[in-house]
């Protein structure tokens, strides 16, 4: 209850009120300022709130389209009517759901896997050569990327290129899963790169080399099939090695038990008549004695190196065959005795300064077909050029620098990357194709052509620098399409912010370079492209 007595001076201070405000009584001296009192003492921060979960798989938003248009490829012949390019991610697209993941420098070598958590969504590992790195992206069903990380950075490589790459897998090799990759050029980690693709990207700072597949400058290393040779692993390596004297990249094979990659022999591939002689003269010394669509006789050498100047000197020393500059390997599907059939590129070399170096290595590049023995994959086997680039008038003329190569049960594409020699034939023309080779009849027709006009006009790189396609794997079984299904790419040379610098970059503003596979000072910034590409016979 209030006292009588607060309710009586409560009154009376505010009649007093009334009275002051309500007459024009002369102003007062005004009082002096009080002092300010001290200043309270701040309160103690909260505690942080927890950081906020993962977005699960069904709530990622993938990207359902680039910002690049398709009409940067240019499908040809009959292959325009029958087939469809989409793309599917450049270096310049942001992830919906992962705004920080970078498409780097160089896509090249590439495989694909389900997860299996019953997402339905699948691993896509690339590799991103001139990052020296291996990017995983997340894609669901209709091949669109969702997130994505770099399993294998440039410091794991130690700046060494990654350059092709191939799936080991259960179904198919009765092992896995894996991912092989080829270590090239740059750095000193030159070999096969072996990688789980559902590591943990935390671990990318580190990865694993098989040295008993030896050091080359590896452009891939391709396990066939395990109907092959039941109970055996059969590993085949490429060496790009380049020389202007004369051709000294080897064909490697490796043989160990069903699943064993450290523990087999390793041989390399010599002709039955080890001898130089004129271009198409039968020896197999060096690539050129061979000539197109004639079967040779060759056999396999065990060696006993595996570091690389030692493994090159033996290879010679054993009179191995001299390919210039042996870059992808691809295997038949179907039967076990199409598993057996091995093809490979040989992507050429030419120098002014050594016109002779064409008499024994290819120039403007060769597509081999490597039949193995039907029980022993160490037996004698049969070697073929089934394209030759250098034969005036044959129908690899106009072909130049096959690089990759995807071969499936029916046929085989053949990948350019253009090396520069384009202006010595006049049959070459436009810019990087995709050829596909019939692998019953040996027809040989242009599927697609990278049009660097179209995307010029786009500010996307220039008519100057060549790109090259790459990477394409076929996906059909992987994916359970209803209708063939490939994955493709290219490195879009020249697309970079010297010379595009309004387009070379993101909207968000970023460079062509993710910090977690290579350091910004370190890095080409040179854009890269990704395609779905359906209606392509298997």
């Amino acid at each position: 209850m209030i006292s009588k007595k607060l309710l009586l001076s409560v009154l009376c201070f505010s009649v007093m009120g009334t009275i002051f405000i309500s007459c024009d009584a002369e102003d007062g001296v005004d009082g002096r300022d009080g002092i300010d009192g001290v200043d309270g003492v701040d309160g103690v921060d909260g505690v942080d709130g927890e950081d906020g979960a993962d977005l699960t798989v069904a709530e990622m938003d993938p990207l359902t389209g680039s910002i690049v248009s398709n009409d940067v490829f240019e499908l040809k012949g009959g292959f325009s009517g029958t087939a469809e390019l989409q793309m599917i991610l450049t270096s310049a697209d942001i992830l919906p759901t992962d705004t920080t993941f970078v498409y780097g420098s160089y896509m090249d070598g590439a495989a694909l896997y389900p997860y299996n958590d019953g997402s339905g969504t699948f691993a896509f590992i690339n590799n991103l050569e001139a990052d020296y790195s291996i990017a995983r992206i997340r894609m669901n069903a209709d091949l669109q990327p969702m997130e994505g990380d770099y399993i294998v950075n440039s410091t794991a490589t130690a700046f060494t290129a990654m350059c092709s790459g191939s799936s080991i897998n259960v179904e198919e090799h009765g092992f896995g899963p894996l991912y092989l990759s080829g270590g090239e050029w740059g750095g000193n980690a030159k070999g096969v790169f072996k990688v789980n693709p559902f590591r943990s990207s935390d671990d990318r700072v580190e990865a694993d080399r098989l040295p008993a597949l030896g050091e080359w400058s590896t452009e891939n290393a391709v396990a066939i099939g395990k109907d092959a040779f039941p109970g055996q692993t059969v590993v085949f390596m490429g060496d790009d090695h380049s020389d202007n004297i004369y051709p000294q990249a080897h064909f490697g094979m490796y043989v160990g038990t069903l699943g064993d990659l450290y523990g087999g022999d390793l041989y390399v591939l010599r002709g039955k008549n080890p001898t130089e002689t004129a271009i198409g003269g039968g020896g197999q010394l060096f690539e050129m004695g061979m000539a197109e669509d004639i079967e040779y006789d060759v056999e396999w050498v065990k060696v006993t190196e595996r570091t690389i100047d030692e493994l090159n000197q033996e290879a010679i020393d054993s009179l191995a065959i001299g390919f210039q500059r042996i870059e992808d390997i691809d295997w038949r599907r179907g039967s076990a005795e199409a598993n057996r059939e091995v093809y490979f590129n040989a992507t050429g070399r030419i120098r002014s300064d050594n016109p002779d170096l064409n008499n024994r290595g290819t120039g403007f590049g060769r597509v081999y077909k490597l039949v193995l023995d039907p029980t022993d994959p160490t037996a004698d086997a049969k070697l073929t050029v089934v394209v030759d680039g250098d034969l005036e008038g044959g129908k690899g003329d106009g072909m130049h620098s096959p690089d990759n190569i995807l071969v499936t049960s029916n046929y085989a594409y053949i990948q350019e990357d253009p090396n520069g020699y384009a202006d010595l034939n006049p049959e070459i023309t436009g810019y990087a194709k995709l050829w596909q080779l019939d692998l019953n009849t040996g027809t040989f027709v242009e599927v697609l052509e990278c049009n660097q006009t179209v995307a010029s006009g786009m500010d996307i790189g220039n008519t100057d620098s060549m790109w090259e396609i790459t990477g394409l794997i076929d996906v059909t079984d992987i994916i359970g399409a209803s209708e063939p299904t490939f994955i493709g790419g290219a490195q879009v040379h020249g697309w970079r912010p010297g010379t595009n610098p309004a387009t070379a970059q993101r909207a968000d503003g970023k460079l062509f370079v993710d910090p977690t596979a290579i350091d910004e000072g370190s890095a080409t910034m040179e854009g890269s492209f990704l395609f779905k590409l359906t209606g392509l016979p298997r």
